[in-house]
Formats: structure tokens, sequence, C-alpha cells
């Protein structure tokens, strides 16, 4: 196990079908075809990204600790990189990461603070309408 297999984008590029799928996250190689059945995005997203760099999708789903240690279980080797081959995309993901994660959680806080509003708006409008019918 100290020997790590390593692999081109060609060598990856060529596993693409269902039953044989590989793909590359933060130049790991990853062998994902007994997983694609289970994924719960579908098999169509990874088969999407099948045979490529998936560092970007993988990144921008926000993938959970339990799916990180899935896909801990599901490597292969590393990515050797040759003249040609495209850039990696880490760069761009990393920092753009903290900034989602930042505006789901405003969001989240928007919407509770709407919520809170609405129930007071309507706690009041009954109370206002029921203080009026027992006048009537």
């Amino acid at each position: 196990m100290s020997e790590t297999k390593e692999f081109t984008y060609s060598d990856v590029s060529e596993h693409t079908s269902k039953k044989d799928v590989y793909m590359v996250i933060h130049d790991k190689v990853y062998n994902t075809s007994s997983f694609v059945d289970e994924h719960p995005g579908g098999e169509e997203v990874l088969l999407d990204v099948g045979g490529q760099d998936a560092t970007e999708a993988f990144e921008d789903v926000g993938h959970s600790d339990e799916a990180r240690e899935i896909l801990e279980g599901l490597l292969i080797g590393n990515l050797k990189r040759e003249a040609g081959d495209p850039a990696p995309k880490t760069s761009t993901t990393s920092s753009s990461a903290p900034k989602s994660s930042t505006d789901a959680a405003g969001l989240g806080i928007g919407v509770y603070a709407i919520v809170l509003v609405g129930a007071a708006l309507a706690f009041f409008a009954y109370q206002y309408l029921q203080s009026n019918q027992q006048k009537s």
C-alpha cells in the first residue's frame, strides 16, 4: 500500500462508462464505478464528469464529511500531470466555497426572520379580529 499508482489524464479519460468510471478530484484518481447506483444525486451526475477533472463539480456541491470518507474508499491512485493537461481548478473553488456557505447561512437567517415576522403579524391580526367580533 506504500506504492501509489499513477494515472495520466489519458488513462482516466478511457474510463467513462457506468460500469467503469474514473474521475480526478484534487489530483487524486477515484474509481467511482461501484458507487454510481448509490450516488444520491443520481448516476448522471457522476457520468457527466467521468474521465475528467471533477474537482470543481465536487466542491461546488459542498459534499458532507461522510461523502468525503466514501470518496477516500474509492481512491485508486494519483494524477500524473503531463504537458498539455488542463490546469487544476482548485484555486477558484477554494475561494468560492466559504462564500457559498456564508450565503447559505445568511439566507437561512433571512428566511427565519421572515417567518417570525409573518407569525407575529398573523397573531396580531387574529387578536384584532377576535376583539372586533366580541364587540359585535
